[in-house]
């Protein structure tokens, strides 16, 4: 037992020295490929939520309150991933994004920084950037599949299905209605 205790206190030593380091089964390979996939996303998730409501405040034309409300559904849903995100990369030992410079040096959805944006070609560019994430997230999911890492790849898949679902809505609302409106 005397061994334990002197394992022990190596140990704590050792935590002492890396406070951030929390504590997985998981090898180190596995903790830094995920917890870097799962920046990237969460850099990427901050992107598209600020994009969405940059296009929800600067909606106009006939739609407005329509593309508003979805805007403001879709962005809460977005920003929803968040904390989740990140606080599953600290369960798994790693640290995560600190700044909006640490997001911008990390995201890989493009900002849009346009004076104006027509209402179509804002539907147009979030449901592009939801694809996008949809790629990334099924990216981030088979290497949490490669690793054994469950509760990262089921988190995943929920955001898989809200992020299919925004497509899907964002498509709906731009497409062209015929002459009965339908």
């Amino acid at each position: 037992m005397k061994k334990t205790t002197t394992t022990s206190r190596q140990e704590l030593v050792r935590r002492r020295s890396a406070p951030l380091a929390t504590p997985t089964d998981l090898k180190a390979a596995a903790t830094r490929d995920i917890t870097g996939a799962m920046n990237a996303i969460l850099a990427d998730v901050f992107a598209l939520y600020l994009k969405t409501k940059n296009f929800h405040w600067h909606m106009s034309g006939p739609h407005f309150r329509d593309y508003h409300l979805l805007l403001d559904e879709h962005a809460d849903q977005i920003y929803a991933m968040t904390d989740p995100i990140a606080e599953r990369v600290r369960k798994l030992g790693g640290s995560t994004l600190r700044s909006i410079g640490h997001i911008a040096r990390t995201q890989r959805l493009q900002d849009n920084d346009a004076e104006y944006v027509e209402p179509l070609d804002m539907l147009a560019e979030l449901r592009e950037d939801n694809k996008t994430l949809v790629a990334e997230l099924r990216v981030a999911h088979d290497l949490c599949d490669e690793h054994r890492d469950i509760a990262s790849a089921s988190l995943i898949e929920v955001w898989i299905d809200e992020t299919e679902r925004r497509t899907w809505f964002l498509f709906e609302a731009s497409r062209a209605g015929g002459a009965t409106g339908h």
